[in-house]
């Protein structure tokens, strides 16, 4: 089975290496880059380039923004859907979307003035359980992995979440197999908006993923993968090539 996974703003392969490499028996696994597309539309354009004609999908915070794109584009292609820790609705009107914008664009300065090291520390705070940034190797390897990306790129990608189009409409078309996941601490896209979320997806279940917070694939990589690895084998998302195995077998 092909697995296209999607990572989320300032992240690149190794949000989701930990889980890939758990997932190494089941999955062909492929992490997707989107360059310094400035839309998630092109950003679904560019994950779609080189994709597996039908492919498993699981995107995490923006990726997960991505993958509805890419169910709206070509939902023939998604055999399974997983979305982790974001968002349904669009962007906000009015004074809401200027106080995002502004928010937003602090953090874009900060990155074309001071460098992406300086951003990953004040990106990172609200973003992983509080507990967590004690942890060394985990906050290195954020910090380094934000440090790979560019502040041009940063700011295009800021540009088209600021541009982000509710999907209530996308998830409730959805006709295959679905999960949704969470850290319970997630303080940046809240657990309860991950309920409505569900609510939205057809036959979809929820996972929380305790002691963790937005960063789960990099916070929680085994508790990500099993819950992957529910969705992909298990007797709603089984594959043909285990059903053929398990009645060869007289299972």
């Amino acid at each position: 089975m092909d697995l296209l996974l999607l990572p989320g703003l300032l992240c690149d392969d190794a949000s989701w290496a930990g889980v890939a490499a758990r997932l190494a028996g089941i999955a062909r696994c492929r992490v997707a880059g989107y360059g310094d597309a400035d839309s998630l539309e092109a950003m679904a354009r560019r994950a779609l380039e080189g994709a597996p004609e039908r492919f498993a999908l699981a995107g995490h915070s923006m990726g997960a923004r991505v993958a509805c794109e890419i169910l709206r584009a070509a939902p023939q292609r998604v055999t399974h859907l997983a979305v982790f820790d974001t968002g349904h609705a669009g962007a906000p009107t009015g004074a809401a979307w200027e106080a995002e914008r502004d928010r937003r664009l602090a953090l874009v300065e900060i990155a074309r003035t001071q460098g992406m090291r300086a951003l990953a520390h004040a990106w990172m705070p609200p973003m992983v359980h509080a507990a967590r940034l004690a942890d060394a190797e985990l906050v290195d390897a954020i910090v380094a992995m934000v440090a790979r990306s560019t502040p041009g790129r940063f700011a295009a990608h800021v540009d088209a979440l600021l541009r982000r189009p509710r999907v209530d409409g996308v998830l409730r078309s959805v006709r295959v197999p679905a999960l949704v996941g969470c850290g319970r601490e997630d303080g940046w896209s809240p657990l309860a908006q991950h309920g409505e979320i569900a609510a939205l997806l057809p036959g979809s279940r929820l996972v929380v993923f305790e002691d963790c917070g937005h960063m789960a694939p990099m916070e929680r990589p085994a508790d990500v993968a099993a819950a992957l690895r529910s969705l992909l084998c298990g007797p709603a998302g089984r594959d043909a090539s285990a059903k053929r195995a398990e009645a060869a077998a007289g299972t």
